[in-house]
């Protein structure tokens, strides 16, 4: 074979994968197509391409930006099994994200200080961002605002919390999971939540409200890994949480693993509403400017939950991103 058949067969190979990768962030979000296109590893097993958002935070004295234009080594693992990285890719900063500003609507009054700051957080989104807001209160999502490119009509849209019980949601998880669905008619790339609750799921009574025990809690981690959805969550107490210190634990800790198992991060400040949401708003903006889009070769095809392990070996760096996906 000659040099340049050579270089065009290499060509080729590359195309193919490519076109593989962009299949598998299609339809699905990033972390699994529900196409069944697969290809072969090199020992000639079938595979498909698996897209994992990952957020790198640096520890120590490191320079966070001048790490992450190096070279960081990543390991993955996927049920326990060595998986095939195709690619890892920059995506902070200035490359567009799909995002829903979600506020419980029987928050504390003192929250409605706050809306000044998440609009201001909207503005300032990558262009191209498409943003919805919508409210969880009782009977359904109110959307306030369909995804739109329109950031300053997104940030006028939001309004003050109602702040009173009677417009509680029956848990704020079942109202997630329809915010979730809204996804599937966006384009693929970048997609999180922006969840200010107080995390609260007492629709089985007060007694099974921990994080444990609430199977709408479950159905939104697994809705969310489905469609590779990040989900940031803001702590706000309501009238039922705001003096009961068993009920706030059950609350933070549910909005904690929510977050942890989605890649994404819980915010809190102490037991109480937070004084303000500007160090919220700044550590998310950081987050959000060190997300990284993973690809390997998943070599498990069955279908199901698969969980992900990945490993960062590179000294004060720490990777956060979804426990799995949902094939």
């Amino acid at each position: 074979m000659t040099r340049v058949q050579t270089r065009r067969a290499v060509a080729g190979v590359f195309v193919a994968v490519l076109s593989l990768v962009l299949v598998g962030s299609g339809e699905g979000g990033w972390a699994q197509s529900r196409g069944e296109t697969t290809t072969l590893t090199s020992s000639g097993s079938p595979a498909r391409p698996v897209i994992i958002p990952l957020t790198i935070r640096v520890k120590g004295a490191v320079a966070s930006s001048e790490l992450e234009l190096q070279t960081v080594d990543l390991t993955v693992s996927e049920d326990g099994e060595p998986q095939t990285i195709l690619s890892v890719r920059a995506m902070g900063t200035s490359s567009p994200i799909n995002l829903i500003v979600l506020m419980q609507d029987d928050v504390v009054s003192s929250i409605g200080l706050e809306i000044k700051s998440l609009a201001e957080f909207i503005r300032r989104l990558p262009r191209g961002s498409r943003v919805s807001v919508g409210y969880l209160r009782t009977g359904s999502l109110q959307v306030r605002q369909k995804f739109t490119g329109d950031l300053e009509k997104t940030a006028k849209s939001l309004r003050v919390p109602i702040g009173v019980a009677s417009v509680a949601p029956y848990n704020p998880y079942v109202e997630v999971i329809e915010a979730l669905k809204r996804f599937d008619a966006q384009p693929a790339g970048r997609r999180a939540i922006l969840l200010v609750s107080d995390g609260l799921d007492v629709s089985h009574g007060v007694d099974s409200s921990s994080p444990t025990q609430s199977l709408d809690l479950q159905r939104a981690i697994n809705e969310a890994q489905r469609r590779s959805v990040a989900i940031y969550s803001f702590y706000a107490p309501t009238a039922l949480t705001a003096t009961d210190g068993n009920l706030i634990a059950n609350g933070q800790s549910s909005l904690q693993r929510l977050s942890d198992e989605t890649g994404g991060r819980a915010f809190f400040q102490g037991f109480g509403a937070p004084t303000s949401f500007d160090p919220f708003i700044k550590e998310l903006n950081a987050a959000l400017d060190r997300q990284i889009a993973l690809t390997y070769l998943s070599t498990h095809l069955n279908k199901g939950f698969h969980r992900v392990k990945i490993v960062s070996s590179t000294p004060g760096v720490e990777v956060n991103y979804p426990t799995g996906y949902r094939r």
